[in-house]
């Protein structure tokens, strides 16, 4: 094309000087001005695909490789050997933001441990792997696999190095903080049997050397070793609970449950601890009965820890109200709620959030002296979780507390009418 466009302009200026008089050194200068913008290289939009080897792509190749990359379940871009974006799919916007194809890399992704290892990889290393944390908006943690990918046929163009570079991002958050949670619950339940365990220790010392011939010494030296193995056992019961629990936390129950009567059943067994604080506590039903799927001494459990957790820290002389309802969600079906409702102290608002995580306590020497583990509501929150139901906590100081356990009515017959049914 450039030819052409030369060949006609000094055809045009040497007939301008021999036909129509055209001063020659005008027509020279013409004639330069337009060689000079014939040499200028051409400037027009291309696909950024369009430089790679004319072997390695037919002219369907860019939307093969724009496909490709948008059918990965990860975030992935596709970038030449300068870096710049040919190709990414709709999970690296939500991830690291927006990538423009054509613009270089650097413009979305600005971590120079991965930029380093694209480079390296485009110049003709083999594969890395880089580790790397984003602190805005929030801490994150990812993992960038960055892979050299070759075209058959191409080798001959560019010999040991790459046609395009696969940045390929995975989120590590979650397996981070599972991590971190892991080494949290360790230290904390090794610090919670700790205690007993020095207290143990140092009484079985005493009793053995200077209170050796002391009986009364002795007597309360063994009342609190034998309080200080129970709460060791305690917590040991809680933490195998736990356990069990987070085992089976993805098989929901298939068994039908009455949370009325798991109600009147647990407030049955903890009347005597009512009895010795001088505490009410009283069962009001709303609904003769809340059928719902769920495993029945897990749901005693429950309501077991919710119920004495609040004889224990929020018992007063107006007693202690379990409400035991049936009410509509906005889409209009029904769930079954059972409220625990207290009128202590209350509970401060910086708690609320963390109140069911392991060995959280609002008040540490009021619960070890209650006997209470740090695990009670952890348990709470997992076996509702199992049973695909919610755990709301409300609390205003001076007026109480409020933890309402809400799950799903039941659509499960019983058996023996399901076999009636099934009569003809």
């Amino acid at each position: 094309m450039a030819r052409r466009v030369l060949i006609a302009a000094a055809g045009a200026a040497a007939g301008g000087v021999m036909i129509g008089g055209l001063d020659p050194l005008v027509a020279l200068a013409g004639f330069a001005l337009v060689t000079g913008a014939a040499a200028l290289p051409d400037r027009r939009r291309r696909s950024p695909l369009a430089a790679l080897p004319r072997e390695a792509h037919s002219p369907t190749q860019d939307d093969r490789l724009g496909h490709l990359v948008a059918a990965l379940p990860e975030p992935a871009l596709l970038v030449d050997r300068r870096a710049r974006v040919l190709a990414a799919n709709s999970r690296v916007e939500a991830t690291i933001g927006p990538a423009r194809i054509g613009e270089p890399l650097t413009f979305t992704l600005r971590v120079p441990e991965v930029l380093e290892a694209v480079r390296a990889v485009a110049g003709g290393a083999s594969a890395r792997r880089v580790e790397f944390q984003a602190r805005i908006p929030v801490d994150r943690w990812y993992e960038a696999h960055v892979a050299p990918v070759r075209f058959s046929g191409t080798e001959a163009v560019a010999p040991g190095l790459p046609d395009v570079v696969l940045v390929l991002l995975r989120d590590l958050t979650q397996q981070r903080r599972l991590e971190q949670m892991r080494a949290d619950f360790v230290a904390n339940a090794s610090h919670e049997l700790r205690t007993p365990l020095a207290s143990l220790s140092g009484f079985i010392e005493t009793i053995q050397g200077p209170a050796r011939n002391d009986a009364a010494a002795r007597e309360r030296f063994l009342a609190i070793m034998a309080e200080q193995a129970k709460r060791m056992s305690r917590l040991i019961d809680d933490l195998l609970s736990l356990s069990r629990i987070e085992l089976n936390l993805h098989i929901r129950p298939d068994t039908r449950v009455d949370l009325v009567h798991v109600a009147r059943e647990v407030i049955d067994a903890l009347a005597p601890l009512a009895l010795d604080r001088g505490i009410e506590l009283r069962l009001n039903e709303q609904a003769a009965s809340l059928p719902v799927q769920g495993d029945r001494d897990e749901m005693i459990r429950v309501f077991e820890n919710l119920i004495e957790n609040a004889l224990k820290y929020g018992g007063t002389e107006r007693g202690i109200d379990v409400v035991c309802a049936e009410t509509a969600r906005e889409d209009g079906s029904r769930e079954a709620v059972v409220s625990v409702i207290d009128y202590g102290l209350g509970i401060a608002p910086e708690h609320l959030p963390r109140l069911t995580e392991r060995f959280y306590r609002v008040d540490v020497p009021r619960s070890r002296e209650q006997g209470g583990t740090g695990l009670g509501l952890a348990i709470v929150k997992h076996i509702v979780n199992r049973h695909r139901g919610r755990l709301s906590i409300a609390s205003e100081a001076g007026k109480g507390t409020i933890f309402a356990v809400r799950m799903d009515l039941s659509q499960v017959l019983p058996p023996a009418k399901k076999q009636a049914e099934s009569m003809p």
